[in-house]
């Protein structure tokens, strides 16, 4: 390859790279019809005023939603570094055990605002089975489905705007 095609290479490269950020956005829905499968039941638990409160490094429930208090990432002590780092230094994060599910199968991560979700086994990365976002749909933000073996797990939360974010996880029906 000539030093020219090298230049016009890269220079493509970089100009993909920076528009990923708004094609990943611009698959996202709009309104809470937007999202890729129902979440009916995950919102409207995500929305109740009365959902109990979890301190970092506490245990979740499975489908319960429950709001997370969070920590600056520099001092949530997460498990294992995010798998994607954080766009903001003032970003926030927190780390939970998750129970082993009854039941292995495809579970729902749902949050109630944009971050970043790892589900840690054993400290290895589970990869997410699909993703659904939208904006402009109170309550719920991104849900994620994972393969989850009926094993205890830990789910971390990174790179989320404030110091509380709510969350469910829920088997995909």
């Amino acid at each position: 390859m000539t030093f020219g095609r090298w230049v016009t290479a890269v220079a493509l490269l970089a100009v993909v790279a920076s528009a990923a950020p708004g094609l990943a956005r611009a698959q996202e829905g709009s309104g809470c019809a937007g999202f890729k499968w129902p979440l009916d039941s995950e919102r409207a638990a995500l929305i109740r005023p009365d959902k109990p409160s979890l301190g970092n490094g506490g245990a979740l429930a499975l489908n319960v939603a429950t709001t997370l208090e969070l920590q600056p990432l520099a001092s949530a002590a997460l498990p294992k570094e995010p798998e994607r780092g954080p766009r903001s230094p003032q970003a926030f994060a927190g780390h939970f055990a998750l129970p082993a599910p009854a039941k292995a199968g495809v579970y729902k991560v749902t949050i109630s605002s944009p971050g970043w979700i790892d589900v840690l086994d054993g400290g290895n990365y589970l990869h997410p089975k699909a993703f659904s976002g939208a904006t402009a749909c109170e309550g719920a933000r991104k849900s994620i489905k994972f393969d989850l073996p009926s094993r205890p797990l830990a789910i971390q939360f990174s790179d989320v705007e404030g110091d509380k974010i709510s969350v469910i996880v829920s088997p995909d029906q």
